[in-house]
């Protein structure tokens, strides 16, 4: 078995990515004031170029989609500013980027909110989960459910947001449709019991993030949209009666609208695989672009289902925190570094950007 493959030049759309290796976005809160990237986050980004393709921390569309404390944004010129800066290192290392755009829905605080209002949901049904607020992980708050009128209003947040993206510098976004945050909350029947045209069947219930993607590709284009997806992840208290059929429509219709890419949380965000019964290949079928394969990777994992055209992409989330060299220890196959739990979320450089790359042999 070889796994070389892993390491050869893979064409996206209009980008040619140095490997096939996928840095996965990685909520790191280190925003400073306004919600723009801290001071260290073009070091930290750049530090990583190395990978086939970086996609950004989750970014805010909105005030209104902030569900934890210091998570940058894209809604003002301020965060633009503050992007450019993280693109142009990334871009100068060679590598190349995408802004995941992420609305938390019912995940959040009031403290969080536009003048500590609830935050937004399907429907009015509070997600058993907890969110970082105050330094502090603490239960979320109760939601209310969005009127019909006021949902034009996300989509075109999120159009906007993808405008800002693309002039920050990057080369593309990804849509957060994933692990129990609005657009997934819209999709799984556990948390949206809407009667109206968003509400009720597949169909209705996959039209927010059809809708969201239709807008985004029309200010962009699809060949820079790409769309993250987690069918049977219970991330944020979301479940589903039927991942397997609201799914493979979502795929099918993604499929139709051309984006260049489907990134799936394959079981458990951050988990076990095989949390729940799913057919990925199912979707893998159903979608003609770029299929990008996410959870529980390793070089051995990843490799296998290169060989058996399972996927095209791999995306690799934790391992490069510690490892800002994580292509070069996977191709020579020197050990992982471990990252430290105490520094994962807040705070300064500290666990960010001084984790060292390996140690060149000195020469005789």
């Amino acid at each position: 078995m070889t796994n070389k493959t892993l390491f050869e030049p893979y064409v996206l759309g209009s980008l040619t990515l140095s490997n096939r290796i996928v840095m996965a976005p990685l909520t790191r809160n280190r925003a400073r004031a306004g919600f723009v990237p801290g001071n260290f986050a073009a070091e930290y980004y750049a530090q990583r170029a190395s990978a086939g393709l970086i996609i950004s921390e989750a970014t805010q569309i909105s005030q209104q989609g902030q569900g934890y404390q210091n998570t940058p944004g894209i809604y003002t010129q301020e965060q633009i500013d503050g992007w450019r800066k993280v693109t142009g290192a990334v871009h100068a290392k060679g590598g190349r980027i995408f802004l995941q755009l992420w609305h938390v829905g019912r995940v959040s605080h009031v403290d969080l909110q536009p003048n500590g209002q609830a935050p937004v949901a399907p429907s009015a049904i509070r997600a058993e989960t907890k969110t970082f607020v105050h330094n502090a992980f603490v239960d979320v708050s109760e939601p209310r459910a969005l009127e019909l009128n006021e949902i034009p209003g996300i989509i075109e947040d999120f159009r906007r947001a993808a405008a800002n993206a693309i002039a920050a510098g990057f080369d593309g976004v990804e849509v957060h449709g994933a692990n129990g945050y609005l657009l997934d909350q819209f999709a799984k029947d556990g948390a949206n019991t809407r009667t109206d045209a968003y509400g009720g069947s597949i169909e209705n219930r996959a039209r927010l993030t059809l809708e969201v993607t239709a807008a985004v590709i029309e200010e962009i284009g699809a060949e820079r949209t790409g769309v993250r997806i987690s069918p049977v992840s219970p991330a944020n208290g979301v479940s589903a009666t039927d991942p397997q059929g609201q799914f493979n429509y979502i795929v099918e219709k993604l499929n139709e609208l051309g984006i260049v890419y489907l990134h799936v949380v394959e079981g458990a965000t951050g988990g076990l695989r095989d949390v729940a019964p799913f057919d990925y290949e199912a979707l893998r079928r159903r979608f003609g672009n770029t299929y990008m394969a996410n959870n529980g990777y390793d070089l051995e994992l990843a490799t296998t289902r290169l060989e058996q055209g399972l996927a095209d992409l791999f995306a690799f989330g934790k391992p490069f925190i510690a490892n800002p060299d994580l292509i070069d220890r996977l191709k020579t196959g020197a050990p992982l570094a471990s990252l430290d739990p105490a520094t994962l979320y807040g705070g300064g450089p500290a666990g960010y950007t001084d984790y060292p790359g390996m140690v060149a042999p000195v020469e005789p």
